[in-house]
């Protein structure tokens, strides 16, 4: 407690004094963005992103501040009744993200389809996503789990507690945020597999078994080092393409985790091309399309595989590889 106490002593006046400079000197600055987006459409036709992302700006630090102020007075609503509390979390985290989302839908022609949605119906489940862009964290509180009234467990990176509302509304849900690369790797496990105890059926846990985002790059790294270490698991993953191998800990745990869950795996095309905040400010996220499709995987199926969850995992997380290399790009 002391230490998220100690932090947001910090993030909390690090974002206040972000959303006082950019919405104080906006006047300003939209001018200049909108010469330097001339410019560069002038020279190179790249769309108007600089306006774009300066607008984004202002919508992030307004939905940040707003969303810390509710989060800070939804108690005096709730009480202390734990279920009422939680389900006013949800309710927050859920208009955050889908404002943030709608955002850039608006400014920047984003369009996002789901196919699968059905995969959805009934919990508990375990929900397998891809993870290649810094938008992909938006899309599951606002196009998997809203729709349907899931309530999402995650596993996440601890960098993102730099975010104020992530913070606050994260530790209020039962979610996990793990430090990648730690010496503790044990623990962290463990607290990965803690998610699934006491899943009901409106209960969801998401990770993103990669770990990172993917680059070609990782994923050369990735495979060199498979092979050098475990060349039986590399000759099955050695044909990935657009996903990297999922790294083993979080996800076995949550397979043999406390509560029985049928698996739901999310592919998706069509962040790729902007995994960085600079492959926005290139233009690549204007009139972008993005598919996501769902496919289910009932728990009986995951127990008729026998012992080898993770020879499992590998041949599924295949199939998704094979649907990003089908979809990508179109």
């Amino acid at each position: 407690m002391k230490g998220a106490l100690r932090r947001r002593l910090v993030t909390v006046p690090r974002m206040l004094l972000l959303a006082v400079v950019l919405w104080g000197t906006a006047p300003l600055m939209f001018p200049l963005a909108f010469l330097i987006d001339v410019v560069r459409f002038a020279l190179a036709r790249t769309p108007f992103t600089t306006t774009r992302l300066l607008a984004f700006g202002l919508v992030y630090t307004a939905c940040e501040t707003i969303g810390m102020l509710v989060l800070l007075c939804a108690p005096l609503v709730t009480g202390r009744d734990p279920e009422r509390r939680l389900d006013a979390t949800y309710r927050i985290q859920a208009a955050w993200a889908a404002a943030l989302l709608r955002a850039a839908e608006i400014l920047f022609g984003l369009r996002v389809s789901v196919d699968g949605a059905e995969a959805l119906d009934g919990g508990p489940l375990l929900l397998f996503m891809r993870h290649a862009s810094i938008v992909d964290t938006l899309l599951p509180t606002v196009v998997l789990a809203r729709p349907k009234a899931l309530r999402l467990r995650f596993v996440l990176k601890r960098e993102l507690l730099a975010l104020p509302c992530l913070d606050i509304a994260g530790h209020r849900i039962p979610n996990c945020f793990v430090a990648r690369g730690g010496e503790d790797s044990e623990r962290e496990i463990e607290r990965v597999r803690e998610l699934g105890r006491g899943l009901g059926p409106r209960d969801a846990v998401i990770i993103y078994p990669e770990g990172t985002r993917f680059t070609h790059k990782k994923l050369s790294r990735a495979l060199l080092k498979l092979e050098q270490s475990a060349p039986e698991r590399f000759a099955r993953v050695s044909a990935l393409r657009h996903i990297l191998p999922v790294r083993p800990g979080g996800p076995l745990a949550l397979l043999d985790g406390h509560t029985p869950c049928d698996v739901v795996f999310v592919a998706h095309a069509g962040l790729e091309t902007f995994a960085e905040l600079v492959d926005v400010w290139r233009g690549r996220m204007v009139g972008a399309r993005v598919r996501v499709s769902l496919r289910r995987v009932p728990r009986a199926e995951i127990e008729r595989a026998g012992p080898d969850r993770l020879g499992w995992l590998d041949a599924e997380w295949s199939k998704l590889d094979a649907w990003v290399h089908e979809h990508e790009g179109r």
